[in-house]
């Protein structure tokens, strides 16, 4: 029995991650109306696109290469961004998963700094490291996102360099040229120690947040 990649519901306290579907359609599209200044190098479809672009990833994960969320804010019940695990490698027999990358995430501009970035890579951070019993866990990001590349540190993967042409630029006017990528990791060896920076973390957003409720 060779390795699928099926990613299961997650669910945090503050988001809740479900297996991209065509019934979240309606809420993203309202997600991507926000204000779109910080996708300037990251997918992200206009409202009229995110039909489509959920095809795009079923087909993806219909070819066993990518499991794409949908990024559910619990305050809300809504959907506010999408992420995924991707390109994943086995090992030689093809029965377990040594590594995998999380990628394809964006959110909603009214979602972003409230903890909900934070508690959606934990999530499946945990899932690769303490489920799959990965290896090593990847993320990457245009290399001149430097907005994309601090978020990344915040989590605690450590930044292995910049590979030239390495994949599409998604920034406007650049289809069909490739972009240099910043690449990131955490092996399993570090993850205990990125776990608990996490965890530090979203406790700061809990603490805020229950100053907020007692205002």
């Amino acid at each position: 029995m060779t390795f699928a990649l099926e990613g299961p519901v997650l669910d945090g306290d503050l988001v809740r991650l479900e297996p991209l579907d065509h019934r979240h359609a309606a809420d993203l599209a309202v997600a991507v109306t926000e204000d779109r200044g910080s996708y300037a190098y990251t997918w992200v479809p206009t409202a009229d696109e995110v039909g489509a672009y959920i095809d795009t990833q079923h087909g993806r994960a219909a070819a066993g290469t990518v499991a794409p969320y949908a990024q559910i804010r619990k305050s809300t019940g809504r959907a506010v961004g999408v992420t995924a695990f991707l390109d994943p490698r086995t090992r030689p027999d093809g029965d377990a998963l040594q590594a995998v990358e999380v990628g394809f995430t964006w959110l909603a501009a009214s979602a972003q700094g409230t903890g909900v970035n934070t508690e959606a890579k934990y999530l499946l951070f945990r899932h690769a490291f303490e489920v799959w019993a990965v290896s090593r866990l990847d993320l990457k990001t245009d290399a001149r996102n430097a907005r994309s590349r601090a978020a990344i540190g915040r989590t605690g993967a450590r930044f292995e360099g910049v590979l030239r042409n390495w994949g599409p630029s998604w920034a406007p006017g650049e289809a069909g040229r490739l972009r240099d990528s910043a690449i990131f990791s955490v092996t399993d060896t570090e993850w205990p120690e990125c776990r608990a920076g996490m965890l530090r973390r979203l406790e700061r957003y809990a603490v805020r947040g229950r100053a907020l409720s007692a205002q």
